[in-house]
């Protein structure tokens, strides 16, 4: 962010800005992943209530390609029907990932807006409440540019949508390449850039952070990043968290899923956001490789909630559970925790 801009103002926070990871966790804490959609949108909700999912993310159309279909009312109908059956749960949509809306090039943004405004027109008629988008990438333009840029789209995409309650969430990236939105300051000039700010949100991705290079691993140092991030957007605009741990070490810039506790970031980052009062009310999304292990990713981190102490470097968390069907999980060389010794959230639980 340029050294002139003015400080963005945050409206009143309602949120204490230390989190307080000896208190009991919620019951039913807000956990479910990116569910897929074969056989229509609706399966996504069936899918996710079939392995516990208390939140949802799902595409509403291919994310490799330009073309959608409009939704039939008939889908429309039985995607709301299915909400209900299910409980009801937070919903969340992730755009394509070919929208560019901060690139220099008028004819790729122009299309990046219509496809996001198709987009939104879905979500909206689904009853969406968070569409979750990357900030683009810059090219060869400066960082500063690239942002003013964001902020116009979102402006232009905002004044075609007046009246909708579907909130954006920008997520936060890697940052590799030209990528934007892998720096805390990068979403103030956004925000501050933006009219219609107070219809902007931001997800939180623990992978992206990490590899961008924010060491929350420790208490120390997730206090400070939480602190970070209040200071330059307002924990009241973390809307989504999506909780990934990283195939690659801190600060490489290079985006690679991992399951929960078996990469670079391990099991405590993920106990102490999962145990952090001001984040009970937020859907946690898991992005993890394997479609078939959402499971047992969800299950990990239900059970962290339930850990009141914390959980060493060298600790590696079962994967799959024991006593679960799925095939047990190749770890790559490079995966930090391999070496350590396997225990069970159970006997974590023993410890608190």
């Amino acid at each position: 962010m340029p050294e002139h801009s003015p400080r963005l103002k945050h409206p009143s926070r309602n949120r204490s800005r230390k989190s307080s990871n000896g208190a009991a966790p919620p019951e039913t804490p807000l956990v479910g992943a990116h569910m897929p959609t074969t056989g229509g949108i609706h399966r996504a909700l069936l899918e996710g209530a079939a392995i516990g999912c208390t939140a949802v993310q799902l595409f509403t159309s291919s994310p490799q390609q330009w073309k959608s279909r409009s939704l039939t009312p008939e889908q429309i109908a039985l995607f709301g029907e299915t909400h209900v059956e299910t409980g009801c749960v937070p919903l969340i949509v992730h755009d394509s990932y070919l929208i560019n809306l901060a690139t220099a090039s008028t004819d790729l943004r122009e299309k990046s807006q219509r496809a996001f405004l198709e987009e939104m027109e879905r979500c909206e008629a689904l009853g969406i409440q968070y569409l979750v988008t990357h900030c683009g990438a810059r090219g060869d333009e400066s960082e500063e540019q690239g942002l003013s840029r964001l902020a116009d789209s979102l402006s232009t995409i905002h004044r075609a949508t007046a009246g909708y309650r579907l909130r954006v969430a920008l997520e936060i990236t890697a940052g590799q390449g030209t990528c934007l939105g892998h720096r805390f300051e990068q979403f103030t000039q956004v925000l501050h850039e933006c009219p219609e700010s107070d219809r902007l949100s931001v997800c939180f991705d623990t992978c992206h952070a990490f590899a961008a290079g924010y060491d929350f691993r420790e208490r120390e140092g997730y206090e400070r990043v939480m602190e970070e991030f209040d200071d330059a957007i307002g924990l009241n605009r973390l809307a989504v968290l999506h909780l990934n741990d990283s195939r690659k070490d801190l600060g490489t810039r290079v985006d690679r899923h991992h399951h929960i506790g078996r990469g670079y970031i391990g099991a405590e980052a993920f106990r102490l956001i999962m145990r952090d009062p001001r984040f009970e009310g937020i859907p946690k999304i898991v992005e993890t490789p394997d479609f078939s292990l959402h499971k047992e990713n969800i299950r990990v981190l239900r059970g962290l909630a339930k850990v009141s102490r914390r959980i060493g470097p060298r600790t590696k968390l079962p994967f799959p559970l024991a006593g679960e069907p799925a095939a047990q999980e190749e770890i790559s060389a490079n995966t930090p925790q391999e070496s350590a010794p396997v225990v069970t959230l159970p006997e974590l639980a023993a410890i608190t």
